[in-house]
């Protein structure tokens, strides 16, 4: 009998530890699209009023490049990519708050339009996942941004699979080129596929602000965050639903738990978004 018991004990704890990694596969796939979909629509309205602010203040294309660089996670740049369709907000930052915004220009890169090599990374399956379908871009294939010095069209020129460590691919290669960086394969951080784009022949040019490329293709996994956030949410996910247990000890089980169901999600959907802060990349 009390094999039986810590049997059916060890069955349910497998059971509950099953459904909350499910939960969190579902969360990392789809919730963090929900808070990167909210983000973009607040970042385009942004976005808008920086390019009519610096059409005003700066009437010269080229002096707005020599503008003080907005704070982290304010947009920087609109990319559109047709094929693909992909039609996002960048944002200045490679914080973990700033890249569930939108995809992120490297640091020390130069932007869009701007000579040298212009960087920008994105996540491929999770926080909207702006660059999923890049392995789909061939030669040719046309890519728009647009910043606060205008709109600037890049053709696509090659497709190439490297490791974390290869930074070379950021290095400015004498020419006018955009370069995106994200996870690859799907599903794992363990190499990068980059897309290199040449900046159209009738594009103007601008000088860029920046000299210096970053040291890792791993700039886009952000920086540590804290974990304190973490455990407080777990502790209180766990207090919601041992109430709901004791609740339903006295009363009746299943109505027990039906209340306190949605504060549970709830406290999880914001315990797991703080913990996928903590783990090393989001793709």
């Amino acid at each position: 009998m009390r094999l039986a018991k810590v049997l059916g004990g060890i069955g349910r704890s497998c059971i509950t530890v099953g459904a909350l990694l499910l939960l969190f596969v579902a969360y990392q796939l789809w919730g963090t699209g929900i808070r990167e979909a909210q983000a973009q629509n607040q970042l385009d309205d942004e976005f808008a009023q920086v390019v009519e602010t610096a059409e005003q203040d700066f009437p010269n294309p080229e002096e707005r490049g020599s503008a003080a660089i907005p704070p982290e996670g304010d947009p920087v740049a609109k990319i559109v990519i047709p094929k693909i369709g992909v039609d996002k907000l960048v944002v200045e930052g490679v914080s973990v708050a700033d890249l569930k915004k939108g995809p992120g220009p490297y640091p020390e890169t130069p932007l869009p339009g701007q000579k040298g090599n212009a960087a920008i990374a994105g996540h491929r399956t999770t926080y909207g996942a702006p660059f999923n379908r890049v392995d789909e871009l061939v030669a040719g294939d046309e890519i728009f941004v647009e910043t606060v010095q205008g709109r600037f069209r890049y053709l696509v020129v090659e497709q190439l699979i490297v490791s974390p460590s290869q930074v070379e691919v950021l290095e400015d290669k004498g020419d006018n080129r955009l370069t995106l960086t994200a996870c690859h394969p799907k599903f794992s951080a363990r190499q990068r596929i980059v897309i290199v784009a040449e900046l159209a022949a009738d594009a103007p040019v601008f000088e860029a602000q920046v000299v210096s490329a970053p040291t890792s293709l791993d700039d886009i996994s952000g920086e540590d965050a804290s974990a304190l956030p973490a455990i407080l949410l777990g502790i209180i996910c766990a207090l919601i639903w041992l109430f709901a247990w004791l609740v339903g000890l006295r009363w009746k089980r299943w109505p027990a738990y039906g209340i306190a169901l949605p504060f549970f999600l709830v406290c999880l959907f914001f315990f797991f978004e703080d913990f996928s802060r903590l783990l090393p990349s989001n793709f």
